[in-house]
């Protein structure tokens, strides 16, 4: 896909000075002011067309007092911002977590966690506390584009069986929302978590509804609805302690489907057919209805519903349960049949070169046409332009059947070739190696392609004892090996098989039959970041293909999720028939 759009953001990422144009490079986008620590930097696009960014910031660390909501206006998508103004000033109570909403008027609302009552302790307890979830939900609104703020108002958080039985007997209530207000139908809503102890167990979800909010001037006449109805909030006990930062799409005509994250290694999703006054029992996210799960670990897993009517979902393709590794971001498209969402095969959406770095609680920006992402590493947020090609192909992973040409300097069967240039990670923005196997038996130890010289420098793909296939390079200095999920190798069937090497983030991914591999239940990954990057893996200069091999594609460069899965639904006579699962 080649457009203007495309061209712009490739002149705008250049524009940037970096040596490495990489736009999915977090370090390669453009900063948003802050004031040491920032989080949920959350954008609305303005009537005008100007940007206006909330977000909570402070001196200190996170938590920490001085902890404030302030906002940020950019003319110029997201290039420079104006100097912050405060909503909540950092003089007073804790104010955290604000979320915009913006009216057809262009007035925008701001909801946000306010530490009204001033709470230090624990009752009984001498010892501070973190106190940016606790107090009440307040917002505040603007009519002049963010520079100016109205007085606070409260909304009406009625006490449930979670606030009763936390440390303070529902006097003071526990909570954090993650999601933006969405309108559907004329009537606005937006999810949020409350904590049944401090800190943080028993997390459980919420929403506010409005039917005025995008009509009605007078905040005093706005009607607020918490649901669900009832004294049980969103929760499942079957999946831990752990179940917050839940957020919501609409489906369209009442319906609503909602994430959250746990520590069990997976979000949970849930649906309400009754605008979100009942629920179905939280279950294991799952890409298809009884499909595989969805890998996250107790990271923002954030959802958007794009002008399209189509969906994106941003994790992190991991099982883990706590914390950390954050980083790489994945997002996958999402698409409505018979009143169910239905998730692609992610790609890899923004990383940083730090494997350490934590990248999260990102928002979504839609406008001309084109795609920005922004996130928060705790002390930067930064907004990003989106390749808008990785996006459409999320959203047609699986429909394209012709084969990927771009990059493609090899298409041969068996024998021995000579290796399409040079091969060097350090120059290069990866490898892929991409094979149709034969039917037959698989042994371990049996090679598949194989470049390496008399030292072992060079590219080696083969059977490993776990009924599957493994990647090896060496580039003299260091050798990275990695390999598929085991046992996806059935004798006497006919198997596609890529290796993708994504030479910046420093990843090698593989898709079998059509399937990003992500570790199953053997492992908590399905991919591997190495540690230092690779240089020239050209090896022996020959190319060695076994006769198990129908078909190498070779391509000089990594493959997005999509192009390898188009390539398995293509359908090549010389793979030796159809490649339809």
């Amino acid at each position: 896909m080649c457009s203007k759009t495309t061209l712009v953001l490739a002149a705008a990422v250049l524009a940037l000075g970096e040596s490495d144009a990489d736009w999915r490079n977090v370090r390669n986008g453009y900063r948003i002011p802050d004031e040491g620590y920032c989080d949920q930097p959350y954008v609305v696009v303005l009537p005008d067309g100007a940007w206006l960014c909330v977000l909570t910031t402070g001196p200190g660390r996170e938590g920490q007092p001085g902890q404030h909501i302030v906002a940020v206006r950019s003319t110029d998508q997201g290039r420079t911002w104006s100097e912050p103004v405060d909503i909540e000033p950092s003089s007073g109570p804790e104010a955290s977590w604000a979320s915009p909403l913006v009216t057809p008027s262009g007035r925008v609302y701001v909801f946000y966690t306010y530490n009204g009552d001033r709470i230090r302790r624990l009752p009984g307890s001498n010892r501070p506390i973190r106190a940016d979830m606790l107090g009440w939900y307040c917002y505040r609104y603007s009519d002049d584009g963010g520079r100016t703020w109205s007085r606070r108002y409260r909304l009406p958080m009625r006490v449930t069986e979670c606030d009763r039985a936390n440390n303070w007997g529902g006097r003071v209530q526990i909570f954090w929302g993650i999601d933006k207000p969405k309108a559907d139908g004329g009537i606005v809503r937006f999810a949020f978590t409350k904590i049944r102890r401090y800190m943080l167990d028993g997390g459980e979800g919420w929403l506010f509804a409005s039917n005025n909010i995008l009509t009605e001037t007078d905040p005093e006449r706005l009607h607020w609805e918490m649901l669900p109805v009832g004294d049980r909030g969103i929760r499942s006990e079957r999946y831990g302690s752990v179940q917050e930062e839940h957020n919501h799409v609409p489906l369209g005509d009442g319906e609503l489907y909602m994430v959250y994250r746990t520590t069990q290694g997976y979000p949970c999703h849930t649906y309400s057919r009754d605008g979100g006054r009942t629920w179905e029992e939280p279950t294991p996210m799952t890409y298809s209805p009884g499909g595989r799960v969805v890998k996250n670990p107790r990271a923002c897993p954030k959802l958007w519903k794009c002008r399209n009517g189509k969906f994106l979902f941003w994790y992190h393709n991991h099982g883990g349960r706590s914390f950390q590794e954050r980083n790489p971001a994945w997002i996958a498209g999402g698409e409505l049949r018979d009143g169910r969402i239905w998730w692609s095969q992610p790609e890899v959406v923004l990383y940083d070169p730090d494997p350490d770095v934590r990248i999260s609680y990102p928002d979504l920006i839609e406008q001309d046409g084109r795609y920005w992402i922004t996130e928060t590493q705790k002390s930067v947020a930064r907004v990003h332009p989106i390749d808008p090609a990785l996006i459409e192909g999320l959203w047609t992973q699986g429909k394209l059947r012709q084969s990927v040409q771009d990059g493609l300097v090899l298409d041969a069967g068996p024998g021995d070739h000579r290796v399409p240039g040079q091969v060097d990670l350090s120059k290069q923005t990866g490898v892929t190696l991409d094979l149709w196997l034969r039917p037959g038996e698989f042994a371990e130890g049996q090679w598949l392609v194989d470049t390496r010289d008399r030292h072992g420098r060079g590219i080696l793909v083969e059977i490993t004892g776990r009924r599957t296939v493994a990647i090896e390079l060496n580039d003299g200095a260091g050798r990275v090996r990695w390999e598929a999920d085991p046992g996806l190798l059935v004798s006497g069937k006919r198997h596609h098989v890529v290796a993708i090497v994504d030479a910046r983030p420093r990843l090698v991914l593989f898709v079998v039959d059509g399937q990003l591999c992500d570790g199953g239940s053997a492992r908590q990954y399905g991919w591997l970041r190495y540690e230092r990057p690779l240089g020239d893996v050209t090896g022996s200069g020959r190319v060695k293909v076994n006769h198990a091999v129908a078909r190498l594609r070779w391509y000089a460069r990594y493959l997005r999720i999509s192009e390898a899965v188009a390539n398995y639904h293509a359908r090549s006579s010389s793979s030796g028939g159809s490649s339809s699962p």
